[in-house]
Formats: structure tokens, C-alpha cells, sequence
């Protein structure tokens, strides 16, 4: 039994996703090679050979797997599988883009989001928005499995020395052409991996009044989320939005803000470690799943928390 994953990264280093997408790989079994597909990647091939769980780092280097497109990956993916009883991936964007492509030429049925590994053919994944959990037995060939990063905690990344072997690239099928990258720079950490998260919802009323998200963020050294709501709304990019068809989190601290806790934001944030929610409506569902509940006009209490994180870092000084 051997395990294929397939890292992301940005040709310069792995993303942290891929780390815990090996250690959930640990779990079914320790045979785990890791495929790195990209451009003049070495750094990255060097990083993942000094992962422990790692048995064998597959590098294929070409300039059509640059910016991974799902069309020019595949491929490669499907020429490998037919040594491995598992290929496994992010639930993220990346995961999301070229695995189902991969298991419908395989003619497999992808297994998606999985959050517990009972057996080798035998796992756990959320459905109807984490309201309830099924557990799916697989008895395809190759099982095709995306994973859910944050129920799995990341690899160890150093003590290990597993041997880097090339492997030749596959012909881009030129059926798509990469035009550009937009990305959101920010010094914050980045949601889907930050240990403190602090959202805002429908109750912020603009994106003026995010200012006050955003300076308790920066004390609290947090990333900043949203709810659909506040994204539909226009009151702050779609890049923050945490729920069922945005990100999922599972920071040790998670802080709502004027979000009432529709289900399909519940299921971006509910195994966050500790919940606060500030509502001024007290019946909010949000206070249902909250640890710590606050039932307060958020435009006077997020003024005297800010005041007293200003206190705290004083007194630290």
C-alpha cells in the first residue's frame, strides 16, 4: 500500500496545507511519497525530503506546471497513479481544481473533505453544511481523497532525508493558458491557518466600520473574516469571507461580530477551539455554539475591548 500526495507550493516553498495533508496520509499508511510538480522547485524538493513521513520525494520540473493548472497537472498525476492505492490533496483551491479531473480518469469516485481516517478504505467527511457526518467506505482501486487541512495537524518538518527521484514531465495538453495572479498582500496571518481569527458580519453596517475589526486584529495578531452576508454586501472582499462557500477555520480563537450564525457560516468556523460571539440580539443562533457570549451593541463593546487590549499591551511594555 503506498501513498501518493500532492504538495502545493509556490516553486519557492510548500504551502502548510501540504504538511498536514501528509500527516492525515499517516494515517492510512506510512509509504508516503510526495510529488512536487513545478518550476525550478529544488528549494521545495529539499524541504519536503527532510519531512520524517516522507519516504520518496517525486520531482517533476517543467514549465507547464508553473502555476499548476488543473489541465496540465492531471496528466502527470494519472501517469503515477497506477502505483498507489491512495492520491490525496487540500480540500483547499488548489486540491479542489485538478482532483476530481484526476479521479474521473481513473473512473473512481473522488471522496471528498475527509476529517478522520477510521481504515485504509474507511473515512469520516462533513455533509450538509457539518450538520451531520458520513462515513464512506471506498472499495475503488485508487482511492482519490481530498482532505479538510485544519482537522489534521501539520507533519513535523525536519529529521528526515528521503531520496529525491525525477520523474519525466507529461506533454501540456495546451487546452488552457495562465493569464495572472491576483493576490491580497497583507502582514496579517493568513485565515485558513491563523491561530486568532475576529469576523464581522451583516451588524458591521459598512466597510468603514471593519476599521474596528481590523485594529483589534492587529493587536491580537489575527487574520480577518467575514460572513457571506458582509461579502455580499460589499463591505469587504470575498477573500475573508469563512463559511461553507468560503474558508474554513479552526483557530484556537474565533471571534463573531455582529454575525447572527447562519448554518452555512457555522460550517466555515464551529471546531474553532474557543467561540466569542458579540450580538446585540440575544436570541442570535451564533450564542448556540459560543463559548463565551457577549450580548452587546458591537459599536460600544469593540471600542472598549480595543481600549483594553491598549491597556494590557501597556502594561506588557
Amino acid at each position: 500500500m503506498s501513498i501518493l500526495v500532492i504538495a502545493e507550493h509556490n516553486n519557492l516553498n510548500l504551502k502548510t496545507f501540504s504538511l498536514n495533508t501528509i500527516n492525515c496520509a499517516s494515517k492510512i499508511d506510512l509509504d508516503i511519497h510526495v510529488l512536487i510538480a513545478g518550476n525550478k522547485c529544488e528549494n521545495v524538493c529539499k524541504e519536503v525530503s527532510a519531512i520524517p513521513l516522507v519516504k520518496k520525494v517525486l520531482h517533476s520540473d517543467s514549465t507547464s506546471y508553473e502555476n499548476y493548472l488543473a489541465e496540465n497537472l492531471t496528466p502527470l498525476v494519472v501517469k503515477l497513479a497506477g502505483k498507489y492505492t491512495h492520491i490525496i490533496a487540500p480540500a483547499n483551491t488548489f486540491g479542489k481544481n485538478f482532483m476530481p479531473r484526476v479521479a474521473a480518469l481513473l473512473d473512481v469516485s473522488q471522496i471528498s473533505d475527509i476529517i478522520k481516517v477510521n481504515a485504509p478504505d474507511n473515512f469520516v467527511r462533513p455533509i450538509y453544511a457539518g450538520n451531520a457526518f458520513a462515513t464512506v467506505k471506498s472499495t475503488d482501486k485508487i482511492k482519490c481523497i481530498t482532505i479538510r487541512p485544519t482537522s489534521f495537524d501539520p507533519a513535523p518538518i525536519s529529521g528526515g532525508s528521503a531520496p529525491i527521484e525525477k520523474v519525466d514531465a507529461t506533454e501540456a495538453p495546451n487546452i488552457s493558458k495562465f493569464i495572472k495572479r491576483e493576490e491580497t498582500k497583507s502582514e496579517r496571518p493568513e485565515l485558513g491557518t491563523a491561530r486568532v481569527v475576529i469576523s464581522g458580519g451583516r451588524g458591521m453596517q459598512s466597510s468603514e466600520n471593519f476599521k474596528l475589526i481590523n485594529a483589534i486584529a492587529d493587536k491580537l495578531n489575527a487574520a480577518v473574516g467575514a460572513s457571506r452576508a458582509a461579502v455580499d454586501a460589499g463591505y469587504i472582499s470575498n477573500d475573508h469571507q469563512v463559511g461553507q462557500t468560503g474558508k474554513v477555520v479552526v483557530p484556537d480563537l474565533y471571534i463573531a461580530v455582529g454575525i447572527s450564525g447562519a448554518i452555512q457560516h457555522l460550517a466555515g468556523m464551529k471546531e474553532s477551539k474557543i467561540i466569542v460571539a458579540i450580538n446585540k440580539d440575544g436570541e442570535a443562533p451564533i450564542f448556540s455554539i459560543a463559548d463565551y457570549g457577549l450580548e452587546a451593541d458591537l459599536f460600544e463593546a469593540l471600542p472598549q475591548f480595543l481600549e483594553e487590549l491598549n491597556k494590557l499591551n501597556t502594561i506588557q511594555k
